[in-house]
């Protein structure tokens, strides 16, 4: 007699599909109506915090940028530059205190204007650096007329974004006035790469959010689409196809206009309002930047965008199980008899397989899926077995090599430390700490701090009777290439005091320069690796009550605990590939008077508020309020106030810093 048998994924699917039908309708309606009721609550709770978010990036972004800006235009030397444009001095002094403000900024690129000659100076990583201007600002040309607005008004700083066509970059530039007093030097400022700046705060992957920045009159300072930017703010009047007002019907934008109002009213809170931007119905939040005198908006489509949160759908999806769970209830007994039997038995077979044992016995009786099921379960477990013995084999022959190649590891690793050791043991013993403790006794004090186990700095000190020549060298690099370099610097000086005695330090710096170039003239080093040092070198006759000083780079600084004088180095320093002068410098040698040499490890390592350098400011104020204490206090209060400074920044550079005083 014929029989006729229905699938397991028939039966199933036709239960699923009975429950569903009668289970879906009533929970579909009643979904549909929470979820439009509390859409437009979560949509503006969705764009309130997502413009609260970018207003925080944004402004912890441009507000680091706007802050070394400032410092830039309040530098003491870009304005004694600007009150004496053609000093040669003053201008590498300045330009070299804004390179290192460079170096800080995000797009390493800044920028001086003079308001007295109308010269631009413009240096980023795209160029070499140059110290002329890149060309000269005419009040006769629209695209200059940002910086003239700039010099009238009476803001300290603006924010623009201006296509610069001679420079042809498009920038979000940092504008700053330089004042002496009440009089206006010029503008001083960064810059930040527009595109970037948009792939990072503006593009978002969320579908119907479109975030906008807009000046304080409305104008859109930043979108997706750039042909609504309204380029160079600073200096004229936004388009009103480029502004937030100009892309709304005109019934709206008395309110867009009071929800600015009311932004500018809250700093940091949010408003919002409904228009119709691009054809559609959205949601505008507004939050305002007052540092940085920008709207941050965010429009939200609530059609297309995904507003509402798990806590929601949870309440939805639990109301929907609820009426659920009475239909579901009868499609599972109809399952039980029909599937769940049939697989727990199957279950009991896997489960076995699972902890290890592939011997078991799979149900495979039938003709449906649950039977195909079973017989693919048993050809798994055979070939389960066989992966499973391969594997461990495999296994262990690499744990055995990859702990073989963990001891020659731990061993050449121990055996890298030991050397360096031993390369600090050495560097340490040419060190003249003996010489000087038995020569000058308590009248000096030496801190020397190799950023790692050995270092680029030493110091030096030959006696001849009452006739001392004392100093500290700073070799390019840091670790074993620098300890390398002392050695070859320790050499050069010994040959050149040697040849030429200790009464001139200008001279034994002559001959150490020329010494360091012999050495290294004939060697195939790559133009990255550099071998030039910094030195700074004192000569004392006591007999004659006279002191000599020569550096090159290196000043020489005394206190009295009234006031601090020094001598800078010479400009270039030795082994440089343009060859430096070197001047021999006649320094009054009075008694009570604290004289120090320093290597910029001192002066140049990161700490404070906000990471800068110590500074050489700072550095000679401290000499001041110490230099009246014995010795030996002086240096505790050196090494307790660069502790301080530094926190929790790493040791940048080799440190080395000698003082000494006759009385």
């Amino acid at each position: 007699m014929a029989t006729w048998g229905m699938g397991l994924r028939a039966k199933s699917i036709l239960a699923l599909v009975a429950a569903c039908l009668l289970a879906l309708l009533p929970a579909g309606l009643l979904g549909w109506q929470l979820v439009e009721g509390v859409r437009d609550h979560f949509g503006e709770a969705f764009a309130r915090n997502y413009t609260q978010l970018k207003r925080e990036q944004i402004l912890g972004l441009l507000n680091r940028e706007l802050a070394l800006a400032r410092r830039l235009a309040s530098s003491q030397l870009t304005r004694q530059w600007l009150l004496d444009e053609t000093d040669p001095a003053k201008k590498t002094l300045a330009l070299r205190e804004a390179e290192a403000f460079r170096l800080d900024l995000r797009d390493h690129a800044y920028f001086i204007a003079s308001g007295l000659s109308g010269h631009f100076y413009f240096n980023d990583p795209s160029k070499p650096f140059s110290a002329e201007p890149r060309y000269t600002l005419d009040p006769a040309k629209e695209d200059d007329s940002w910086f003239y607005a700039t010099l009238r008004r009476p803001e300290d700083y603006n924010i623009n974004v201006n296509v610069d066509v001679p420079l042809q970059v498009t920038m979000v530039w940092f504008n700053v006035a330089i004042r002496d007093r009440a009089r206006t030097l010029g503008v001083a400022g960064a810059a930040l790469d527009l595109r970037q700046f948009l792939a990072e705060f503006i593009n978002t992957a969320e579908a119907g959010v479109t975030p906008i920045i807009l000046s304080g009159s409305g104008a859109i300072q930043a979108h997706r689409d750039t042909r609504l930017i309204s380029t160079n703010q600073a200096g004229s009047t936004a388009r009103a196809e480029q502004t937030l007002a100009g892309q709304l019907p005109e019934g709206e934008r008395a309110a867009l206009a009071a929800a600015m109002d009311a932004a500018v009213a809250r700093p940091g809170q949010v408003s919002t309002l409904w228009a119709t931007l691009d054809g559609r119905r959205q949601l505008l939040a507004l939050s305002y930047v007052p540092e940085l005198k920008w709207h941050v908006v965010t429009a939200v489509d609530l059609d297309a965008a995904r507003v509402i949160d798990g806590d929601w759908l949870n309440t939805a999806a639990a109301v929907a199980a609820g009426t659920l769970a009475l239909l579901l209830a009868a499609f599972v007994l109809a399952v039980n008899r029909l599937v769940i039997r049939p697989l727990r038995r199957l279950h009991k077979s896997a489960t076995a397989i699972s902890h290890g044992n592939f011997q078991v016995s799979v149900p495979a009786d039938g003709h449906d899926e649950i039977a195909d099921l079973g017989r693919a379960f048993a050809t798994m477990a055979e070939k389960l077995r066989a992966y499973t013995g391969n594997l461990e084999a495999e296994v262990r022959q690499r744990t055995e090599a990859l702990e073989a190649a963990n001891r020659d590891m731990r061993a050449a690793h121990q055996k890298i430390s030991d050397s360096i050791d031993y390369a600090s043991l050495i560097q340490r013993a040419i060190l003249p700490a003996r010489q000087l403790t038995q020569q000058l006794g308590e009248h000096h004090f030496v801190l020397w701090r190799p950023r790692d186990v050995v270092g680029g700095d030493f110091y030096v000190f030959r006696s001849e009777g009452p006739r001392y020549l004392v100093g500290v060298v700073d070799c390019a690099g840091h670790g074993v290439p620098g300890a390398l370099m002392t050695m070859l610097a320790r050499a050069a000086l010994d040959h050149a005091m040697n040849q030429t005695g200790i009464a001139s330090p200008a001279r034994v710096l002559r001959h150490t320069d020329a010494a360091m170039r012999a050495m290294l003239q004939d060697c195939p080093l790559p133009r990255a690796i550099a071998t030039n040092m910094d030195a700074g070198l004192v000569f004392v006759d006591l007999e004659n009550r006279r002191m000599v000083y020569a550096g090159a780079k290196i000043p020489l600084y005394w206190s009295d605990g009234e006031s601090v004088s020094s001598v800078p180095g010479g400009r270039r320093a030795i082994g440089d590939r343009r060859q430096g002068e070197y001047d021999d410098v006649e320094v009054p040698l009075l008694p009570g008077t604290t004289y120090t040499l320093v290597t910029d490890g001192y002066l140049d390592q990161a700490g404070g508020d906000h990471g800068f350098g110590f500074g050489n400011a700072r550095f000679a104020q401290l000499l001041r309020e110490v230099a009246g204490r014995p010795l030996r206090e002086q240096a505790e209060a050196l090494e307790q106030a660069l502790a301080a400074y530094q926190g929790p920044h790493a040791q940048r550079d080799d440190i080395t810093l000698l003082s000494f005083r006759f009385d």
